[in-house]
């Protein structure tokens, strides 16, 4: 009896290790459709669009985008969650995703064991800017000033627990300096409160705020990541201003799939997903949409969405948010 459940078990695993190479091999045979947890036109949807072209043409299937917004990307999330693991749903992960899930108790699925990460698609610096008349010119004048008149500036994000939202809070715990949060629902509403002057101080995107900088109808002080960003070569990165030691957000995408798809239609996915990133028509779409292309393998996005969880649960911690 042992002798035979050992044989069965052998067999078993043979008929398993012969079949994973022909999950790639036949994979993909219908449709694969990515998950967007936000609406049409957002950076999400626009990084994601870029990609599923691409992929699409590699893969030799259609590779559609399906809008699911609400609850700061949490349901787009819960629908890749409970999908079925079998590499025909993927979704589209940001750093807002992340944020709202420190945000959020009592949550359907866990952010950090529900699914499998595919790869890093892009990253992109936020912008810190003031209004033109704003007395700081930069980044040290601008904590000199909060320091001087502690919760007196206002700073304006497009939302409550927001990217946005959070590398505020960062830049106030980093600076030890005292703002006052004013959130919005939309960026346009952020930017025509500041430029309104009923708020100082404006953390958002590059391409949500560069025409008006250029404009000159508001100032950039600096980028949030700790490198200057392409788009806005001229504009220092927080980290140079001496005073924010260690200071670094960006906002970023990457593809993911539910827990339990095949390794090898990951390795499949990530390997077709880094290829439409070096095609330099993708690299240059992805540009002018205001990232950077950024790849990685699957366990790479893995650990990095684990630190970034980390890292945001901390601030909301040291910020006194409650989680909702």
């Amino acid at each position: 009896m042992k002798k035979t459940i050992v044989l069965l078990a052998m067999a078993l695993m043979l008929a398993v290790e012969a079949a994973s190479p022909s999950w790639a091999q036949e994979w993909p045979q219908r449709p694969i459709r990515i998950i967007v947890s936000f609406g049409p036109g957002g950076g999400a949807d626009i990084i994601g669009r870029i990609l599923a072209d691409s992929m699409q043409a590699k893969l030799g299937k259609p590779v559609v985008i399906e809008n699911k917004p609400g609850a700061g990307g949490i349901i787009g999330n819960e629908a890749v969650a409970n999908a079925e693991p079998d590499g025909y749903t993927l979704g589209v992960m940001t750093a807002g995703q992340i944020i709202a899930a420190v945000t959020r108790k009592n949550m359907r699925y866990d952010t950090l064991t529900a699914f499998a990460p595919v790869g890093q698609i892009a990253t992109a610096s936020l912008l810190i800017v003031t209004r033109p008349d704003f007395p700081a010119n930069t980044v040290k004048e601008l904590v000199a000033a909060a320091k001087a008149d502690p919760g007196k500036i206002v700073f304006a994000s497009p939302g409550f627990a927001a990217t946005q939202h959070f590398a505020g809070e960062m830049f106030k715990q980093t600076a030890k300096v005292n703002l006052l949060h004013v959130p919005f629902k939309t960026s346009p509403e952020a930017i025509n409160a500041t430029l309104g002057k009923h708020a100082d101080v404006l953390f958002d995107t590059v391409s949500a705020l560069i025409g008006h900088v250029q404009s000159g109808q508001l100032k950039a002080l600096a980028v949030t990541g700790k490198d200057r960003f392409p788009a806005v070569p001229d504009v220092p990165a927080a980290s140079e201003s001496g005073v924010l030691p260690g200071y670094d957000v960006t906002t970023w995408y990457g593809l993911f799939a539910p827990r339990g798809t095949p390794e090898p239609v990951i390795a499949k996915l990530n390997k077709t997903m880094n290829e439409s990133l070096a095609d330099e028509t993708v690299r240059q779409r992805m540009v002018a949409a205001g990232v950077v292309v950024k790849t990685s393998t699957p366990q790479a996005f893995g650990d990095f969405m684990v630190a970034e969880y980390k890292r945001w649960d901390a601030v909301r911690e040291a910020a006194g948010i409650p989680q909702q």
